[in-house]
């Protein structure tokens, strides 16, 4: 046995592997997950005063599969006792070590029988080995109320088949989960801090195995690429006090260079091979605004018609939203407020903060304070999120005054 410094950083990598191999032989994700727990407090308990074993995942492993067996055993289901006695031998640490299950396990927590929110809990909680509690203080809600929307998402998977492999539509599912995870992260819906660092690390670190485990798919490439280059910007986007700071005002030489030139590197590779999707092109957009020194010498023409190709392949409303501002770049906001108009009677937007904040942006350029003001007291009422309010509000005070 060797000396292990970093133990938790250790059970995490391990953990998905570890559950992927119960659920693949036995089934019952609920029993093999909270028997993965038992075994992650075991080893948190054990290895730092014996050392990590020669294979911490066979370790876990054979740890996980005995409470699982001692579970069956108490609840008298001597049918399910001895196919798990029997399995016991097949769970060895040579076998292990043959094959990587996390993806599957991914795919598994993005089954289509479980809503969104549902999806994101179990795969932060399954894949990221998050605790419930941590999951509950990321999305401020109470921890009995996250105990319960993963205790309901593991009993709907009961009976569930382990995928086999890759398909398309699931590889969609779980890139879509991953995106809103970083998302929620990236820019709080709702409480005190603008930013959420704990959930886009964890973003970022699974679809980084996302992106080792099916490094030949562009829409993975893009999205680790477009998570990386909108990260760079974090220590920019924020005063020290916690204030919100827009893209325009950012102290650029605060981005994080070793990201973007990473995420600039990725999306340069995908499309140049790849056939073209929606993440892709974000990414690319964001590249863009990376190499940027300033707002008024970033290519929004080149922009524009990135997010015109996004908005044929891939239309919803946000993309129309981040459209109008482009376009109000290239052609002025007149044309920018036009844009927007046309999103008036789509009833996934309509109430949305954002498109009164971005109209307000706009309002404000066409000389137009009085109206401006109006639509950023009307984003500010819409979100929940402190910075975001007291950002829009400060605008509509200085308009004011």
């Amino acid at each position: 046995m060797t000396p292990a410094p970093t133990t938790e950083d250790l059970l995490r990598a391990c953990a998905p592997r570890v559950l992927g191999v119960l659920v693949r032989h036995h089934g019952h994700f609920d029993a093999c997950e909270d028997a993965v727990q038992e075994a992650l407090l075991a080893a948190a308990s054990t290895w730092p005063r014996d050392g990590v074993p020669d294979n911490p995942t066979g370790w876990l492993v054979t740890t996980a599969g005995r409470r699982l067996t001692d579970h069956w055993r108490s609840e008298n289901a001597r049918r399910r006792r001895e196919d798990v006695v029997a399995a016991q031998a097949e769970l060895v640490a040579p076998q292990v070590n043959e094959t990587d299950d996390t993806l599957e396990l991914l795919f598994l927590c993005c089954h289509p029988n479980l809503s969104a929110p549902s999806q994101v809990a179990l795969t932060l909680r399954a894949v990221g080995g998050l605790s419930t509690a941590q999951i509950a203080a990321a999305f401020l809600v109470p921890e009995p109320t996250m105990a319960q929307r993963i205790s309901r998402a593991k009993s709907r998977l009961r009976g569930a088949a382990f995928p086999r492999g890759a398909d398309r539509s699931r590889v969609a599912a779980v890139l879509h989960v991953l995106y809103l995870i970083f998302t929620e992260g990236h820019t709080a819906t709702s409480g005190p801090a603008l930013h959420r660092p704990d959930l886009t690390t964890e973003a970022i670190r699974l679809t980084r195995l996302a992106h080792r485990l099916l490094p030949d798919d562009g829409e993975v490439t893009g999205l680790l690429a477009l998570m990386l280059l909108t990260e760079s910007r974090r220590a920019a986007r924020t005063t020290p006090d916690g204030a919100m700071v827009p893209l325009a005002d950012q102290d650029r030489t605060l981005w994080d260079r070793a990201a973007i030139a990473e995420g600039v590197a990725l999306v340069t590779d995908t499309l140049s091979r790849a056939p073209l999707g929606p993440y892709q092109l974000q990414s690319a957009i964001a590249a863009i605004h990376a190499e940027a020194t300033s707002t008024e010498t970033t290519d929004w023409p080149q922009i524009l018609i990135l997010y015109d190709i996004l908005t044929r392949i891939a239309p919803n409303p946000m993309i129309t939203l981040n459209r109008a501002v482009a376009v109000a770049e290239v052609s002025g906001p007149q044309a920018g407020l036009a844009l927007l108009d046309s999103l008036k009677s789509d009833k996934r937007i309509a109430g949305h903060h954002r498109l009164a904040a971005v109209r307000a942006h706009l309002l404000e350029l066409t000389d137009n304070p009085t109206a401006a003001r109006d639509s950023y007291r009307e984003a500010a009422r819409g979100t929940l999120s402190l910075p975001e309010r007291r950002y829009l509000e400060s605008r509509a005070d200085r308009l004011g005054r």
